[in-house]
């Protein structure tokens, strides 16, 4: 599985506003502070809101630590999609958050 650290992430965010990014947390937890323009969908949700996703898109998954963003990239990229894990999850970011 791809990975890419949270510092990489902001950097490349700063450097290019095209990113896709999902957030997999829960309600309760996106309502404390997401990074700007994530698409939240719940880790449960996944399986049942895959056809929101484009298979020619390349797309970062966030959680809180990273356990449950890996599981939707090996969920995602068994069907196709081209996923990257941020490491660390929202525990290691330190950019802006919405």
């Amino acid at each position: 599985m791809k990975e890419i650290t949270a510092k990489e992430l902001e950097d490349k965010l700063a450097a290019d506003d095209k990113i896709n990014l999902i957030d997999v947390r829960e309600d309760v937890e996106v309502a404390a502070g997401k990074i700007p323009g994530a698409k939240h969908i719940p880790l449960g949700e996944i399986p049942d809101r895959v056809g929101e996703l484009e298979k020619d898109e390349h797309y970062y998954i966030v959680c809180r630590s990273g356990g449950r963003s890996g599981k939707a990239c090996e969920f995602l990229s068994q069907h196709g999609y081209v996923v990257t894990n941020m490491a660390g999850g929202m525990l290691d970011w330190e950019g802006e958050t919405e």
